[in-house]
């Protein structure tokens, strides 16, 4: 077993279907390591970059949750769905065939780029009077829910392939994806919902330096104590500047 007295920052390649707490949980117990948290929850349509924090790294959740991040993604035009994403139930269905990725393209640079309001989804892990809102809402519960000011630094559609558009986004702390895809279908007037989410950069931290769930369930301790960054003032600095943009 793992000493359980290991501080530092572990990054890992979060696979579709897993929750962040479920690969927090799978760390914790394979390894042996009483304390482990991350920086920064990735829903589980998404994969990529989940950066884990380990022991006494956990007290710096909040300023390596801070920085601004990066994604490739796919959204699905014609549907809306309560989760905005393709995980949830569809609501709405609306003729998508004659939106143009110039039209798609003109659109996001015009409305949701640079400072923008948000209204977070009911599908998130935002707290109403001490409850999770995701799980009211699987009560069928809906709260009011106050705009919240986002930066989208980049929003860039890339491709179009029938329903379905490539984009990359650059966005700040606290932006949801889906919601910024459901907001875009709404303007577009045929609606549209999150099909495929991949995390690339938080901070600083690069999906490069990122470990498989396959690679840790393999490691040995020391080929996982080769992996862990160190706690210190660069690594907690992350959180304080942009990292470059990838793409």
């Amino acid at each position: 077993m793992t000493s359980p007295f290991i501080d530092g920052v572990l990054l890992v390649d979060k696979p579709e279907d897993w929750t962040s707490h479920d690969v927090c949980a799978f760390v914790r117990r394979r390894f042996g390591i009483k304390k482990v948290g991350h920086a920064g929850t990735l829903d589980p349509l998404a994969t990529g970059l989940l950066v884990l924090l380990l022991g006494k790294a956990t007290k710096q959740s909040m300023p390596l949750s801070s920085c601004d991040k990066e994604y490739l993604g796919v959204m699905e035009l014609g549907i809306q769905t309560d989760s905005h994403d393709r995980h949830g139930k569809i609501v709405a269905e609306a003729p998508w065939e004659h939106i143009t990725l110039e039209a798609i393209q003109a659109k996001a640079a015009k409305e949701f780029t640079g400072e923008i309001v948000q209204v977070p989804p009911m599908v998130s892990a935002l707290k109403h009077e001490g409850t999770r809102l995701y799980k009211l809402a699987r009560q069928g519960k809906t709260i009011p829910r106050k705009g919240r000011p986002v930066t989208v630094f980049s929003f860039r559609l890339d491709k179009k392939e029938g329903r379905f558009v490539n984009f990359f986004a650059h966005v700040s702390k606290g932006t949801y994806l889906r919601t910024l895809i459901n907001d875009l279908g709404d303007a577009l007037g045929c609606y549209a919902t999150l099909a495929n989410l991949r995390r690339l950069r938080s901070g600083k931290f690069q999906l490069e330096q990122s470990v498989t769930i396959e690679d840790l369930k393999n490691f040995t301790e020391a080929q996982l104590r080769e992996k862990i960054l160190p706690l210190n003032a660069s690594v907690v600095n992350h959180a304080n500047c942009n990292g470059p943009t990838t793409l």
